[in-house]
């Protein structure tokens, strides 16, 4: 993704606010897509040049991130609206955690351990769940067993009568 400059940004963000050209022309001439134009006619307009100074990569604590939602839940705010309100530089992080939210509720924004996973061997004891389930795969097993020795049998039958010679005697 290209990175604008501050002063970029502001040109941009002031010849759209001059209202002399409408986003989709400006965005053609500079390479930016109009909604980034209105994200950032936002930030300016809440925050002035020091919203093009905010730092993309943030971390945001739980607690803010809830703080968020819990205003877009009261104003029904668009996600640009809140995002330059929240002085968040683009509205992508609140559709994020709109959507986590509903899934999982409050624990979709609680820490989550970094790096790669313990090592440690666990035995899983299955549950009565499971043991349910193991037992239909015990099942199966002896089925797909009992299957495979019919098969080899029928086989070694089929290779005898295909090497004995068509001398069948007659009781």
């Amino acid at each position: 993704m290209w990175k604008f400059s501050v002063k970029e940004k502001l040109e941009i963000v002031l010849r759209y606010l001059e209202g002399n050209e409408v986003a989709p022309s400006i965005g053609r001439k500079y390479g930016v897509s109009k909604t980034q134009i209105y994200s950032w006619a936002k930030l300016y307009s809440e925050w002035g040049i020091e919203g093009f100074r905010i730092k993309d990569y943030a971390s945001y604590s739980p607690e803010f991130k809830l703080e968020v939602l819990e205003y877009r839940l009261k104003t029904k705010a668009s996600y640009v609206d809140i995002a330059a309100h929240f002085g968040i530089p683009s509205p992508s992080p609140i559709k994020r955690w709109v959507k986590e939210f509903e899934r999982k509720g409050f624990d979709a924004f609680k820490a989550k351990k970094k790096g790669r996973t313990s090592m440690n061997k666990e035995t899983k004891k299955p549950t009565k769940q499971d043991e349910g389930s193991l037992e239909k795969l015990q099942a199966e097993n002896e089925r797909l067993r009992m299957e495979n020795a019919y098969l080899k049998k029928l086989n070694a039958l089929v290779q005898n009568k295909e090497k004995s010679p068509n001398k069948t005697k007659r009781k």
